[in-house]
C-alpha cells in the first residue's frame, strides 16, 4: 500500500471507528448478530470450558476470529465484550479497507482526480456504509474481501498477472469465511475466468491446451473458497454432526424463519416487488449507469473490466434477491447492500484508464490498454464521467431517505433518532424508534444485576438463543452453563446435582421454542416445571425481545 492509501484508511477508520464508539458507549445501541459474533469470540477465551470449537457454526468463522485477540483484552478493558468494542473495530477498519479498495480502482487506472474523490467520497459517506462500518456486523468485511478481488480481477483481465488470479482467490475465499453467499461469488468467478482464458487464448494451440489454460486459471482463483468450503463443512460435521448447521440447525436462519412466521412477503411476486424497492433505495439509477457504462466499453471493445463488477457482485445481489423470493431468507435492507459497491466500481469504469494498470509479470495474454495521459479529456468522455458520477452521487439522499422507512429498512430506521434525536417527541414514529434503539437494554440490566450476586462458576444455566445477549454483557462471563459447554446436556438435565442456582427462561414461543431450557422443561417460564421457584421477571424494553423470568433451583431431595 501506498502512504496515501494508509492515509485514507487511517482517516477513514478511525470515522467510523468513533461512530461505533459512540454507538456503543454512548447510545448501547446494537445489532443482534453483531452481539452474537462477540460472544462466540467470549466463548472461545473466557466460558466455564474455554475452546475453539465454542465459536460456533451458525455464522462462517472469520469475524468471530478476526475479534479474537481484541476480545482476550477484556481481561483489562472489559468493555471489548460488555460494550462489543471488537465489533467495532473489526467493522471499522474492513470497511476503511473497502474505501481504500474503491479509491484504488481509480487509482490503478488514474481516473481524473474529481471523479476519484466524489465516488470515493460518496461511498465512504453513504449512511448504510457509515452504519455497517461502526456497528460490528460481517457486512463491512464481505463489502471489502468483494472490493479487493473485484479489483483484482479487473487488473487480472487487462494484464492476464497470474498474482492478481492468486490475490482475488484469497480474497474470495476470505469472503465465504465471512459470509456463506461468498461461495457464489467465487463460483462465478470461476466460471468468468475460464471462460476469459479460453475465449483468448491462441487458438493455434487446440481446443485442449486452451481447456487446460482455463481449468489452472480456475484452480488459482476458486481453490481457496473449495478449500474453506470443504474445511469448514468437515469440520462443522466432525463437531456438529451438522456440516451446514446454518441450515439444518435449530438455531440456523432456516429455523429461525419457521420459528418467526416466516420472511414477511405473502408471495413470490410479492417478494420480488419488495427486493426490487431495496435495491431502488440503495442504487435508484443503477440500470441507467450500468447502460451508459456498457455502451461506452461496448464500442471501445473493453467490455471484459465491466464485466468483472457486474458478474460477481451481481450474482451475490441476485441471489439474494432469489433468496428471498423462495423464502430463506429476510428482507433486511443490509443483504442488498453490496450494490453500493457494484455502483461506485461501475462509475469509476465510465472514462479510458490514462495509463497502464499495475502488474508484476506481464502475462502473454494480456490485453492492455492503450497508455495516453490524455484518454478521456475530451468533452464527450467530460460528458459521460458526469452523468455516471451523477447517477451514482443520486443514491446518497436517496439511500438516506430509504433507511428511515420501518417497512424497507426495519434494522436501519431507528438511527434516524441517534442522528437527529426528539427525546420529548410523543409520536409513535420516535416511540418506535427509542424501542429499537434500547434492544438489549433489558438484557444488560439482567446481567448486570447477577453481575452484583457474586455467583460461583456454573451458577446460571441459559441458552443463548436469547441469552447470548445477558452473557456477553456480563462481566463474569463464567458463571453461565451455555450450549457451548461439552457438559451443558448433563448439566441441563440436572441443574440441582451441578450446583446451578438460577434458569434464565423466555416464553415458549417463537424462537423461544428452541431454547433448550424450554425443551427440557416445556412449562418451565410459566409455573418454574417444578424444580424452580420465580425470583425475578424483567419485561423487556427493546423491540422484538422477549420478557425474561429468572428462577431459582429448589435444592435438591434426596
Amino acid at each position: 500500500m501506498t502512504r496515501r492509501s494508509v492515509a485514507l484508511w487511517l482517516v477513514v477508520w478511525l470515522a467510523y471507528l468513533s461512530f461505533g464508539v459512540y454507538l456503543a458507549v454512548g447510545v448501547h445501541a446494537y445489532f443482534g448478530d453483531s452481539l452474537a459474533r462477540v460472544q462466540a469470540a467470549q466463548s472461545v477465551l473466557f466460558s466455564r470450558d474455554p475452546h475453539l470449537a465454542a465459536i460456533g457454526f451458525i455464522f462462517t468463522p472469520l469475524t468471530a476470529l478476526v475479534q479474537l485477540p481484541l476480545t482476550a483484552l477484556s481481561v483489562w478493558w472489559p468493555q471489548m465484550t460488555t460494550d462489543a468494542l471488537s465489533a467495532a473495530i473489526m467493522s471499522s477498519a474492513f470497511m476503511a479497507g473497502a474505501v481504500v479498495q474503491v479509491s484504488g480502482v481509480a487509482r490503478d487506472r488514474a481516473l481524473p482526480p474529481a471523479m476519484t474523490v466524489i465516488v470515493t467520497l460518496v461511498f465512504a459517506l453513504n449512511p448504510m456504509i457509515v452504519l455497517y462500518g461502526a456497528n460490528g456486523m460481517s457486512e463491512a468485511p464481505y463489502i471489502f474481501f468483494l472490493a479487493w478481488a473485484v479489483r483484482r480481477l479487473i487488473r487480472w483481465v487487462d494484464t492476464d498477472d497470474v498474482h492478481e488470479l492468486i490475490v482475488a482467490g484469497i480474497a474470495l475465499g476470505l469472503a465465504y469465511l465471512t459470509r456463506y453467499d461468498g461461495a457464489v461469488a467465487a463460483f462465478v468467478a470461476g466460471c468468468f475466468v475460464a471462460f476469459v482464458t479460453y475465449r483468448r487464448s491462441d487458438k493455434a494451440v487446440g481446443r485442449r491446451l486452451r481447456a487446460q489454460r482455463a481449468l489452472l486459471d480456475v484452480v488459482l482463483v476458486a481453490s481457496p473458497s473449495l478449500l474453506a468450503f470443504i474445511v469448514w463443512a468437515i469440520t462443522s460435521w466432525l463437531i456438529t454432526g451438522q456440516a451446514f448447521a446454518q441450515f439444518t440447525s435449530q438455531y440456523g436462519n432456516t429455523a429461525i424463519i419457521d420459528q418467526s412466521g416466516g420472511t414477511g412477503s405473502a408471495t413470490g411476486i410479492e417478494a420480488l416487488r419488495f427486493s426490487i424497492t431495496e435495491l431502488l433505495i440503495l442504487a435508484p439509477l443503477y440500470i441507467v449507469l450500468f447502460v451508459l457504462v456498457a455502451w461506452v466499453r461496448i464500442r471501445r471493445h473493453r467490455l471484459y473490466p465491466l464485466a468483472v463488477p457486474v458478474l460477481i457482485i451481481g450474482a451475490v445481489v441476485a441471489f439474494q434477491v432469489l433468496s428471498y423470493v423462495r423464502g430463506t431468507t429476510f428482507g433486511f435492507l443490509r443483504f442488498y447492500m453490496t450494490i453500493i459497491l457494484l455502483a461506485a466500481v461501475t462509475a469509476l469504469l465510465a472514462t479510458p484508464a490514462r495509463r497502464v494498470e499495475p502488474y508484476r509479470r506481464l502475462g502473454p495474454r494480456a490485453s492492455l490498454p492503450q497508455a495516453n495521459p490524455r484518454a478521456g479529456r475530451g468533452w464527450r468522455y467530460g460528458v459521460i464521467g458526469t452523468v455516471a458520477v451523477l447517477a451514482f452521487v443520486v443514491g446518497l439522499p436517496v439511500t438516506a431517505a430509504g433507511m428511515t422507512s420501518p417497512t424497507y429498512a426495519p434494522q436501519e430506521f431507528a438511527y434516524r433518532s441517534v442522528v437527529a434525536p426528539k427525546p420529548d417527541s410523543t409520536e409513535k414514529r420516535y416511540l418506535d424508534e427509542a424501542r429499537v434503539l434500547r434492544s438489549f437494554s433489558t438484557e444488560r440490566a439482567l446481567a448486570e444485576y447477577l453481575d452484583s450476586l457474586h455467583l460461583p462458576d456454573g451458577s446460571v444455566l441459559t441458552d443463548t438463543v436469547y441469552g447470548f445477549a445477558v452473557v456477553v454483557q456480563s462481566r463474569h462471563p463464567k458463571q453461565f452453563v451455555i450450549p457451548s459447554d461439552q457438559d451443558f446436556d448433563q448439566i441441563l438435565n440436572e441443574p440441582a446435582r451441578f450446583g446451578v442456582r438460577f434458569l434464565l427462561a423466555v416464553p415458549r414461543a417463537g424462537r423461544g421454542s428452541s431454547d433448550a431450557l424450554n425443551i427440557r422443561y416445556p412449562t418451565l417460564y410459566d409455573n418454574g416445571d417444578q424444580i424452580s421457584t420465580l425470583v425475578l421477571e424483567a419485561r423487556n424494553q427493546g423491540a422484538n425481545m422477549p420478557n425474561w423470568r429468572v428462577y431459582e433451583v429448589n435444592p435438591r431431595t434426596s
